[in-house]
């Protein structure tokens, strides 16, 4: 008996001492694995990198930017029944353990054992706590140190930080494929809804991705990803979270991958690319890729619509009249031309579709259009056709070679088959007809267009080509382009603002410039050889004429029209030099628009932006446009019949209202008498200027309403000739027409408010004199500042030329040529 005793107490020493030494292990693995664990406090002021979203003015998403697709969800933001598809899946006991499951480990290791051999794949143990530690804190190398580590930080973890953060860390965190980190993201990206917006079964697709989620494409392999998305289902039946006939209704349910909708972008790539600059510059890459602002912008979705087509319209409507350039490359027909012609890379956002020619005759042509590409990227078998009838290329005369101009006669004689081209519907009386399609060619020439809100700077629409997918190059923003005679009414402005008038007279003849290196400029007028003797400057302006223009700038002096150019932001430093005056420096469409956006406001100084404010991921504003103070707009206890709110306008005044307006009146006139009466179809009040530069490379129309700016520039990326008699009254100023016509459709007409102080006066609109009672003719309103009028008389008194030859006789359409300085008569009223 004693030795059994004895027996037993040695078996119990020899235990206690393998326990203890067992602890001692142990508690060495957990040291020594403890001594370079990450710091996992650092979990509580975790900031993921999250994308920053660009909302147009209405809120409408504009645009997308992030390395990793993420948008931070708060916990108590995720319904129910995603948590659960989740917990189903990938921790059912998630709110049970502590951190590490031995109860899943147990079932992991038995299921492991009973399918050894049967190449199934072994069931998982990592908590979601395990994944979060994995995650965040360790890399994903497959190693014991690895688990030992991660084993010991979901430990930690769960001490540290509640379930509902634990599990918050992760829904954010996860990888969903197709670029997309967390469910807020992957909801979006996979079914575009958000994540309260998901059905039972897509919230088990996303739920099985974590595992795999390349091999559970949902296209590519969609067979295995309905089969774990049924796998969750019934995981989520099995745990009692849903019922019997709601789980049979989301197995049967398809597999359904929502299209993202591309129209949200309203044509608008331009104009997020360039939001996408501006706060590059501002706040750095980290921050526009990772810092999760939402900006909202200036951007008027409608009105971005009407600003591309109309730019397009006109860019094609020009392009066409130089006539047909060919196809855009040959394809060999032979086998399938559908798989070829899937190769060649077509422009997404022109509405065009690329096709090529099967068979060519001479009244039809047959076209077979690009198949489209599958989400997997395999080209779509389906071949869809269509015909080119002759009605489908009248237009299409030959650019070069011996028949060059002449309208085809066959259709035969335009395209041949291969031709890769581009087609669209043919329409007829407004109705597309079926089957058939027109022929298009996209447009050599391109340009630039700025639709403005005066009174904010506010950019409302722009377009900077005709395909940011060909280009992405602004010519809104980065072309540099001389405006020509869009450039004169800041010159006609310093004049007004020192003491001329509308009414003053100055002589439309030619004139010689001493350039100061033994040379001699001879400025001419658009109209070469036509001089129309002493003119109004109000004239000057409607006619754009370029000799009146040189003697003005003459006598006020170009160190003055620099100041202007500086002042209105269109030119950073001009130089001295009179050719200055007509336009002859380089800027921007943005720059004009800005410009002639504080001559409708009343000559105040405004800013142009894309954006109205930006807010950081927590929804504090970081930037504000409008600086201006609201006084009674915060009041804290509610209407108590207090003032209303006003709002304090501490902007510059660069230009006196008055001048403002004289100057808005003479362009008033450019559209009803001058060198842009297309404009007159839009029927309500607009004024403007066209420009047309020398050898007439670029052409120019800027103008503005009462609430709405807009330039437009046309001409080569490489700058040449655009054709003789090409000019910004008949080529910039319709696309002017087309845009204002749709966006001013719905509004009143109302007049350029008139400011305090202006006397309107009815004069002869040849002369600028003062119109007698009951006079006739050609008379208008001309607008005077206090202190001055038109004058009673009219009278020219000689100068002497540089060769001391007699002066004027006066009359219109006098062109005896005078090559005198022009100089001012006192008491005239006029400048000769």
């Amino acid at each position: 008996m004693r030795l059994l005793l004895r027996f037993f107490g040695f078996l119990f020493a020899f235990g206690t001492i393998l326990f203890l030494v067992g602890v001692g292990a142990v508690a060495g693995l957990v040291w020594h694995f403890s001594r370079d664990l990450p710091d996992y406090s650092q979990l509580q002021d975790y900031e993921p990198p999250v994308m920053t979203r660009v909302h147009a003015s209405d809120g409408s998403l504009l645009g997308e930017y992030a390395k990793e697709r993420r948008l931070y969800l708060p916990i108590q933001a995720v319904p129910k029944s995603v948590i659960n598809a989740f917990l189903a899946a990938e921790d059912k006991n998630f709110y049970e353990h502590g951190g590490l499951d031995f109860y899943g480990m147990a079932r992991a290791a038995m299921l492991y054992a009973q399918n050894f051999g049967t190449n199934r794949r072994p069931q998982g143990a990592s908590t979601i706590t395990q994944q979060v530690a994995k995650n965040f804190l360790l890399t994903n190398e497959v190693s014991f140190t690895r688990k030992i580590k991660e084993a010991l930080l979901a430990m930690r973890i769960e001490r540290t930080y509640s379930k509902d953060k634990i599990l918050e860390l992760y829904l954010n965190e996860i990888f969903l494929g197709l670029n997309t980190y967390g469910i807020a993201a992957a909801a979006l990206v996979y079914f575009d809804k958000s994540v309260n917006e998901l059905t039972l079964s897509e919230a088990a697709y996303l739920a099985a991705l974590p595992k795999a989620p390349s091999s559970l494409h949902p296209v590519r392999n969609r067979e295995r990803a309905i089969e774990r998305r049924n796998y969750v289902i019934d995981r989520l039946l099995e745990n009692g979270w849903i019922k019997q006939a709601d789980a049979d209704k989301a197995r049967k349910e398809p597999l359904i991958v929502g299209k993202q909708n591309v129209a949200h972008t309203f044509a608008g790539e331009y104009f997020a690319e360039e939001v996408r600059r501006e706060i590059f510059e501002r706040y750095g890459e980290k921050k526009l890729y990772e810092g999760g602002l939402s900006v909202r912008t200036t951007l008027d979705p409608k009105l971005q619509v009407v600003a591309r087509k109309a730019l397009s319209d006109g860019l094609v409507r020009f392009d066409e009249l130089q006539g047909y350039r060919g196809g855009i490359q040959k394809l060999d027909l032979s086998g399938d031309w559908g798989v070829k012609l899937a190769d060649i890379k077509s422009l997404s956002d022109i509405g065009w579709k690329m096709a090529v020619v099967l068979e060519s005759h001479d009244q039809s042509a047959r076209i077979g259009f690009q198949p489209p590409r599958e989400l997997g990227g395999a080209v779509s078998k389906e071949r869809q056709t269509g015909i080119i009838t002759l009605d489908g290329v009248r237009w299409a005369k030959a650019a070069s070679g011996p028949t060059r101009g002449k309208a085809p006669a066959k259709v035969s004689q335009v395209l041949e088959p291969g031709d890769v081209i581009y087609a669209e519907p043919l329409t007829k009386d407004g109705n597309k007809v079926d089957g058939q399609y027109r022929l298009r060619q996209v447009p050599e020439v391109s340009g630039g267009l700025v639709a403005m809100d005066p009174w904010t700077g506010r950019v409302l629409a722009m377009s900077g080509g005709f395909s940011f997918d060909q280009s992405q190059f602004n010519r809104a923003t980065q072309a540099w382009r001389q405006p020509g005679s869009s450039f004169k009414p800041l010159v006609y402005s310093a004049a007004l603002d020192n003491g001329y008038t509308p009414s003053t007279v100055v002589v439309d003849a030619p004139i010689e410039i001493q350039m100061g290196n033994g040379q001699v400029w001879r400025p001419e007028n658009y109209s070469t050889g036509k001089y129309y003797g002493p003119r109004t400057l109000r004239y000057g302006i409607e006619q754009s004429r370029n000799t009146m223009t040189v003697r003005l700038a003459e006598d006020i002096g170009m160190p003055l029209i620099g100041e202007y150019a500086k002042r209105f932001g269109v030119y950073d430093e001009l130089p001295n030099y009179l050719s200055y005056s007509l336009g002859a420096g380089e800027t921007t469409v943005m720059r004009m628009v800005t410009a002639y956006s504080m001559f409708a406001n009343g000559g105040r100084r405004i800013k142009a932006t894309l954006i109205d404010r930006i807010q950081d991921r927590y929804g504090h504003t970081i930037f504000k446009h409008d600086q201006r103070e609201c006084r009674g707009c915060t009041a804290a206890e509610g209407w108590k019949s207090q003032p209303e709110p006003t709002l304090v306008d501490r902007r510059e005044q660069v230009m006196d209202p008055m001048t403002a307006y004289q100057i808005t009146s003479m362009m008033e006139g450019v559209i009803q008498r001058g060198t842009a009466t297309s404009l007159k179809e839009v029927g309500k009040p607009l004024a403007g200027k066209t420009g047309t530069t020398n050898d007439e490379k670029d052409v120019w129309f800027v103008g503005f309403s009462p609430d709405i700016a807009i330039g437009v520039y046309i001409g080569y990326d490489k700058p040449r000739h655009l054709g003789r008699g090409v000019a910004g009254g008949n080529t910039a100023a319709p696309i002017v027409r087309d845009f204002m016509k749709v966006a001013l459709a719905d509004k009143p007409a109302v007049p350029f408010r008139v400011p305090a102080g202006i006397k309107l006066i009815r004069v002869d609109a040849s002369t600028g004199m003062r119109a007698g009672p009951g006079e006739g003719g050609r008379t208008i309103l001309e607008a005077f500042k206090p202190g001055t009028a038109p004058p009673d008389n009219y009278s020219v008194i000689g100068v002497a030329d540089a060769d001391g030859r007699g002066g004027w006789g006066g009359g219109d359409g006098y062109q005896q040529q005078d090559m005198g300085r022009s100089i001012m008569r006192p008491g005239t009223g006029g400048l000769y």
